[in-house]
């Protein structure tokens, strides 16, 4: 039986139970007075006046730099409100801007602007233009299926089917054909395209006689993105106007303290700028864009077959740390490096071994060469705001794990890839010199390649990809981590790991194994509070994450208190007391001299695992000395002092940024394949899903998705229609079935520029 008809008559009636009440403080509708007022006590509490849509973002109010090319002495704007990311409520800061390079807005060909000047139109698009779409019902019902839901095709299909057989009595179209329209609709999205393409590398050097090593013969395709390409793309996106920096900056209190906020906050961005004027003063009123990387091998299956994936992430440096935490497409994914594999009886060759490190370097110095022109001479680039810039690029920090430090500082492991302490006393409390560039090359001139590795932890036969670019120093880029060398390193896998060892060794299995189950129930007990996790089985799990870690911090120095000695909860409770200060999101000089006394207060309490035997000192067989808590990982909190004045706040260059984006760039990708060659599949899944975030934005920024879906199609449906016509959802012919298209026709066809590399 068809479906009842709607009289044009009732239709107002029809859609009277689907209507939705809006929030008058923000864009979002709810369906009942419960939901809005749940909403409105949790996210507009302290609102007190509603805002008019679309509101604004909390954001530091930008620096308007003068229009005159000539130096300018250092501006101070006293009385600048921050946003709540970069210091509480009721603060009043002043803000310092670099005299030289402070983002001058210019035309299209580079010419700057008298202060004041509009931007020009963000697009001459017209306001009900949904190109390629032809209806905010079939953009909206694409980015459901492929970005929300991830439909299937056989699950898309099925609904295009039920679509047509609902409205064919009415004469309405579905909003696509079936999957394969829908895909190519997406594909024709001309906003946020950053096409894939290959390159191979293959290993040059002298190959033995006989039967050779199938590493040595083999290919490896290395798959990446543009990256200019991709940095203009986000540079250019109106979601981070308030919430972007257009120049380093010095920030105080009302004191008249120095706050360490965001990146361009720190000493590194303010000191690059001053080498890039002195080196070339034609740079004045450019824009400094700080390049962040971040590598990472990730996992994204346990069966069998090729499920390791080694995935390459790209950031602006000068967008907020908040930005960049909350999954707002501010970290994008440019590249898979290859992963090379060898027989068993050569994987830990000392050749095949420096091949993987060599690949590596080429293949990111390779990927990054487009950056290199736009590294010394400056170009015109659009920002959030509308207004062209001329912007000068410079690799910024890496975000990178100990392995990836190791990989990329080219030390030996076990070594600290920023200073050159020995690998024997990284718990010395005296500091020695930074590592640089300029004296990594000395040490090469000056002694061999044995030398190097014993006694200053260098692996000479390597160049950094650093090298390749101005101004680049990776000893100086690598940035703290938090979740591998504060809450997972040191807390999880060496303090709470030592406490487990120390009840076994003091007491013996039995009674220790005891004492650990008194521990568990204790961890258990906590009561239930907001911000308290409750562990019903104890701590004991077979794999943890970082959330899991974070939330053991609260409860367990309760939980052991009687049970170990007192310098041992005394190590713990200092360790936090300066884990909870690395995890701020402002700092100021006043932090970080209580983070360095912290931290000398935990490396006197920690010393009682040395005594009582569970770290103790010792010597290898080869007669090298061995110390218990010479540990890389927790060395490096001394270096957090030092990250903060450089770079901000660390919370802001966290691995866990690029271990949440490999959800949604490399996990959930590989889950919507078909698991046979899974990567062309993925490669063409990023790219659609950037398609639909940069077509999201841009219909957001021409004020298109006001209000939510239903609204406006019930404004279109009941506006008075003059030739009486039926108006129908969406208006557009059904085309035929089409195949959905292959990996080949899907990603664009690069010319293969083959990177060598040699082995002497």
């Amino acid at each position: 039986m068809p479906p009842k008809r709607i009289e044009p008559g009732s239709r107002t009636k029809f859609y009277g139970s689907h209507q939705r009440l809006p929030c008058p403080y923000c864009p979002h509708e709810f369906r009942n007075l419960s939901g809005l007022s749940q909403h409105k006590n949790a996210y507009h509490r302290h609102t007190r006046t509603p805002v008019q849509y679309p509101p604004n973002p909390a954001g530091k109010t930008p620096h308007t730099p003068s229009n005159s090319l000539s130096p300018s002495p250092d501006v101070n704007v006293p009385n600048l409100t921050p946003p709540p990311t970069s210091a509480p409520a009721g603060i009043r800061v002043s803000m310092t801007c670099h005299p030289h390079l402070d983002g001058r807005p210019c035309d299209a060909e580079g010419n700057p602007l008298e202060m004041g000047t509009p931007p020009p139109p963000y697009t001459s698009a017209m306001p009900d233009d949904w190109t390629p779409y032809n209806s905010r019902l079939e953009f909206e019902m694409a980015d459901f299926l492929f970005t929300k839901s991830q439909s299937s095709g056989r699950e898309v299909n099925f609904l295009m089917d039920a679509f047509t057989a609902f409205g064919y009595p009415f004469g309405a179209a579905p909003p696509f054909a079936d999957c394969a329209d829908m895909h190519r609709t997406i594909d024709s999205t001309p906003l946020g395209d950053a096409p894939w393409c290959s390159f191979t590398a293959q290993y040059t050097g002298l190959i033995p006689e006989g039967e050779a090593p199938s590493w040595m013969t083999a290919k490896y395709d290395v798959w990446c993105r543009d990256p200019r390409t991709v940095l203009r793309n986000m540079l250019a996106n109106p979601d981070f106007k308030d919430e972007i920096n257009y120049a380093p900056y010095r920030e105080y209190d009302k004191k008249g303290e120095r706050q360490y906020d965001n990146l361009m906050l720190g000493n590194w961005a303010w000191r690059h700028a001053d080498t890039i004027y002195a080196a070339d003063p034609s740079t004045l009123g450019a824009m400094l864009i700080p390049i962040i990387l971040g590598s990472d091998k990730t996992t994204v299956s346990v069966a069998t077959g090729q499920n390791e994936y080694y995935p390459l992430y790209i950031s602006l440096g000068n967008i907020f740390n908040n930005v960049r935490r909350a999954h707002r497409n501010a970290v994008a994914i440019i590249g898979f490096l290859a992963i090379p594999k060898s027989e068993r009886k050569d994987q830990n060759s000392k050749l095949f071994r420096k091949f993987r490190r060599q690949l590596f370097h080429c293949s990111l110095s390779r990927i990054l060469q487009p950056l290199r022109p736009g590294m010394t001479m400056p170009e015109v680039t659009r920002c959030p705001d509308g207004h062209f810039r001329r912007v000068i690029y410079d690799l910024g920090p890496y975000i990178a794990d100990y392995p990836e430090q190791v990989l990329a500082s080219c030390i030996v492991q076990g070594w600290c890839p920023l200073c050159s302490k020995r690998n024997d006393g990284l718990d010395a409390s005296e500091n020695i010199g930074h590592r640089s560039r300029e004296h990594t090359e000395q040490l090469l001139k000056t002694f061999d390649l044995m030398t190097l590795w014993e006694d200053y932890g260098v692996v000479g036969d390597l160049i950094p990809f650093t090298n390749d670019f101005p101004r680049a120093d990776i000893h100086e880029l690598l940035s703290g981590d938090i979740l591998h060398q504060v809450i997972k390193g040191t807390f999880k896998d060496h303090l709470v790991t030592w406490i487990g060892e120390y009840l076994i060794l003091e007491h013996g299995e039995a009674k220790g194994m005891k004492i650990m189950d008194e521990i568990d129930r204790r961890i258990a007990a906590v009561p239930h509070f907001p911000g308290l996790r409750c562990f019903h089985q104890g701590w004991d799990f077979k794999q943890w994450t970082g959330d899991d870690s974070k939330a053991l911090m609260k409860v367990y120095i309760p939980a052991i208190v009687g049970l170990v000695p007192d310098d041992m909860v005394q190590s713990l409770s200092t360790f936090m007391e300066a884990c909870y200060i690395i995890r701020r999101s402002i700092h100021t000089d006043t932090t970080i001299k209580k983070l360095e006394d912290t931290l000398a207060d935990f490396r006197r309490h920690r010393e009682i695992f040395r005594t009582t035997g569970v770290r103790p000192d010792g010597v290898r067989a080869n007669g090298k000395r061995i110390n218990g808590l010479s540990l890389p990982r927790q060395h490096s909190l001394d270096h957090y002092p030092r990250h903060i004045r450089e770079f901000g706040a660390p919370n802001g260059l966290c691995s866990s940024i690029t271990e949440s984006k490999h959800i949604k760039a490399v996990k959930e990708p590989w889950r919507r394949s078909n698991r046979f060659h899974a990567l062309g599949q993925m490669l063409l899944t990023n790219q659609r899903l950037d398609k639909l975030a940069a077509a999201r934005t841009d219909f957001e920024a021409r004020g298109m998705l006001n209000g939510s879906l239903l609204s406006s199609i019930i404004m279109l449906a009941t506006q008075p229609n003059e030739d009486s016509t039926p108006t129908t959802l969406v208006d557009q012919e059904t085309t035929a079935p089409a195949t959905c298209p292959t990996q080949a026709e899907a990603i664009p066809e690069e010319e293969e520029a083959a990177v060598s590399v040699v082995i002497r």
